[in-house]
């Protein structure tokens, strides 16, 4: 298991394992985590999933696809470095640790 933080924009903090091979926006709906509607259910079809990944975490993770780039310019806010989307990011045990923010609102 890998041990993700997800903060709400209001600095509520959900610390929950999460399986490996399950993304990031998968550990998030089935812990009841607020903030992320995933609309799409993880196809990279909306940006409604959209989080801000802590800078110490940015270079640890596998760069964004296109598709990913694409839907982030839809996303609430997005920055340019630590925007990213949960349904793109699998879990693997070296993410144990990782720390998500969420944005005031997902669009």
């Amino acid at each position: 298991m890998a041990k993700i933080t997800y903060i709400e924009h209001n600095g509520t903090r959900h610390e929950v394992d999460v399986k490996p091979g399950m993304t990031v926006m998968e550990g998030a709906r089935d812990n009841g985590i607020p903030g992320i509607d995933a609309d799409c259910g993880g196809a990279c079809a909306c940006s409604t999933c959209h989080v801000y990944v802590d800078p110490a975490w940015v270079d640890q993770l596998p760069p964004k696809d296109p598709m990913e780039e694409d839907m982030l310019d839809f996303a609430y806010q997005p920055d340019p470095e630590r925007s990213r989307l949960t349904c793109q990011i699998k879990v693997t045990e070296a993410l144990d640790g990782l720390v998500v923010q969420l944005p005031e609102r997902q669009i």
